[in-house]
This record gives C-alpha cells, structure tokens and sequence, in this order.
C-alpha cells in the first residue's frame, strides 16, 4: 500500500460519512446505529440462538462497541520506535489434529472442510 496514514484516514472517514444514512423520519444514522434487525442478522451469521431478552440489549452494547472504535480514531499517530524486541516464543512443530478430528463438531462440512451460512 503506498498510501500514506493521512490519506487513509481521510479514506476512513470518506467512507464513515457515506456509510451515514437518513431514516423514514429525516433523521441522520450513522454507522454505530445499530437494531435488532442487525442482531438477528449477526447471531444468524455465528449460528448463536438468542433471548428476547438478549435481542433487546445488545442493540445498545454493540453501539457501544462501535462508538469505542470510533474513539480509536481519534488516538494520534506516532513513528515507531526503531529498536523493537521480539518477546514471543519461537515456534515449534506440534501433531495437531487430524482433518476429520478437526470437523467433528461441525455444523456443516463440504468436501471436507467447514460450511458456512452465506455473508451478505
């Protein structure tokens, strides 16, 4: 990518600002606004049964949780720091598990590998 950390930015919020959208009562939505169209849609997509109770709250958290990443935004920019210290493990060769251990607990498989519910 050669675009720079301004123009990325300027990007984003380009792309925030068409993402807003006006309701049926002239009122301006924007990205963070959330329903429980969107809940359903979302716990369909994870194949996660929900409350009535639940449908009705998370509405307001997953607002919450778009609003912190609207605040992530707004955290300058800095140069790192040249003299980084990688503090992981190395990495090591495992047995893991075999193709069909690994789908076992599938829902859906096809040809051998993991189904989905179609993202749209």
């Amino acid at each position: 990518m050669s675009d720079s950390p301004d123009e990325r930015s300027d990007a984003a919020a380009e792309a925030a600002a068409t993402t807003a959208d006006t309701d049926e009562a002239g009122e301006t939505a924007d990205a963070t606004d959330v329903d429980v169209e969107d809940v359903d849609h979302v716990a369909s997509l994870a194949r996660v049964d929900l409350e009535e109770s639940e449908r009705e709250a998370f509405p307001e958290q997953f607002a919450e949780i778009l609003g912190y990443f609207e605040t992530l935004d707004e955290v300058p920019e800095f140069d790192r720091e040249a003299e980084l210290v990688n503090v992981m493990r190395p990495d090591e060769v495992r047995e893991g598990l075999t193709q069909s251990e690994a789908l076992r607990n599938a829902a859906e498989t096809e040809d051998g590998y993991f189904r989905g519910p179609r993202v749209s």
